[in-house]
């Protein structure tokens, strides 16, 4: 068939890869002058199965009440007249039950630890090359109380698959020695041996290398502006400029802007975006940062080393369409590096800001498959875990396109 991908970020390019590996004739269509120009420019780096507990759980409306009004809050909702946000959140609070929490766990989970595997596989194949380290994932806490909900989380990680482990402090230090000069205490964590980090812009711009060199056709600087279909099946990409794209099917891997785009259709994606915020420091030969990728669970931030650089990533604020990057987001991020490892020199003129929009799903389960039109699919609402499970994603799209019976349920993913 003929496939029109929309959208070159992660979920986009995986995609692609895994049509044309199908023999689909595959154009990719991105507004950017390259790929992974946007969301999955400069995320937080890590390939991590061990987050996958989503943030509708049994603790969240609390957490977000006391959150309320503070600026440098983990999770910031910037309340707005605009009903999707609403009833987004009001999804977001049905999905805080204990039991719709384990069963989101469960579904990410398993779409984690399948992308995992197929990304080892794939850069082992096809050679790639992304400040890819696979010394695990430590997630460590400064407060008790946190950590010892983290201890029968890992217990329901390790029953379905994950082998997260619990660690003392000394043993956390051990894992990294960077925190044994932590100006808060450090009380304990959990560690994921086989979770990995690296650089998902570098890797995305790899995989779109290999798949032009398999034929697939990528469109850069195209703004799209809209999806045709035609007796209930697709039957066009309409571009700003005028032209049409015909095709016999098509992909929408456009983030948190695939909403936007399938809105016309009458199709409600539950997705909103959730603005992250990063910070790339760059790193002296014998810096002491950190060479572990690490979650910080009290700040909800992730620390990963990319070459001589250092990725510190978090936070979720809840406000609309606005990429502009707030500097009060942004000054508690270089805080707490500053507190978890004040040996580490820091030029604040010479540090890289960032921020970007990731497609939540109220669940934190993407959608993956129909969206109701013959022939026009979604992969997207990945939220923080666009790169863990990106090439798990992108071969259960090409599955389904396909009619094969894939190696994990659909039903979950379902829209």
């Amino acid at each position: 068939m003929r496939i029109v991908v929309l959208g070159a970020g992660l979920i986009g390019v995986a995609s692609a890869w895994f049509l044309a590996t199908d023999g689909h004739e595959v154009i990719v269509v991105e507004r950017q002058p390259g790929p992974a120009r946007e969301t999955s420019c400069a995320n937080g780096g890590q390939i991590s199965t061990s987050h996958a507990e989503p943030w509708a759980n049994p603790a969240a409306p609390l957490k977000a009440l006391r959150w309320l009004g503070r600026a440098d809050a983990p999770l910031l909702w910037r309340l707005r007249a605009d009903v999707a946000q609403w009833a987004w959140g009001l999804r977001f609070l049905r999905e805080c039950t204990p039991a719709r929490t384990r069963a989101n766990i469960r579904a990410i989970l398993a779409l984690a630890l399948d992308s995992r595997a197929r990304l080892k596989a794939l850069r082992r194949e096809l050679a790639l090359d992304y400040d890819c380290l696979e010394r695990g994932i430590l997630h460590y806490y400064t407060d008790p109380a946190e950590f010892a909900h983290a201890i029968p989380q890992a217990a329901l990680m390790r029953e379905l698959g994950c082998e997260r482990v619990v660690k003392t402090t000394e043993e956390c230090v051990v894992i990294e020695p960077a925190l044994a000069h932590a100006a808060m205490p450090i009380v304990g964590g959990t560690w994921t041996a086989d979770d990995e980090s690296g650089d998902a812009q570098r890797f995305v711009v790899a995989l779109a290398e290999r798949c032009a060199a398999r034929g697939v056709r990528f469109r850069y600087d195209c703004a799209v502006a809209g999806v045709e279909a035609i007796g209930g099946g697709f039957a066009a990409v309409r571009l700003a400029d005028g032209e049409r794209l015909d095709a016999d099917a098509c992909v929408v891997a456009a983030g948190s802007y695939s909403p936007l785009l399938l809105r016309p259709l009458g199709i409600r994606l539950p997705v909103y975006p959730a603005k992250g915020y990063s910070i790339t420091i760059p790193l002296a030969a014998d810096s002491p940062a950190p060479s572990v990728s690490l979650t910080d669970d009290g700040a909800k931030l992730v620390y990963s080393r990319l070459g001589q650089r250092l990725r510190v990533a978090g936070t979720a604020e809840f406000a609309g369409y606005d990429t502009r990057i707030d500097a009060g987001r942004i000054s508690p991020l270089l805080r707490r590096v500053r507190q978890i490892f004040p040996r580490l020199d820091i030029a604040d003129e010479a540090v890289e800001r960032w921020a970007g929009l990731r497609p939540a799903t109220p669940s934190n389960v993407p959608l993956i498959g129909l969206a109701g039109i013959r022939n026009l699919y979604v992969n997207t609402g990945h939220g923080t875990l666009g790169w863990t499970l990106a090439v798990g994603s992108g071969r259960l799209l090409a599955d389904l396109v396909a009619g094969r019976a894939p190696a994990l349920d659909p039903a979950p993913y379902r829209l």
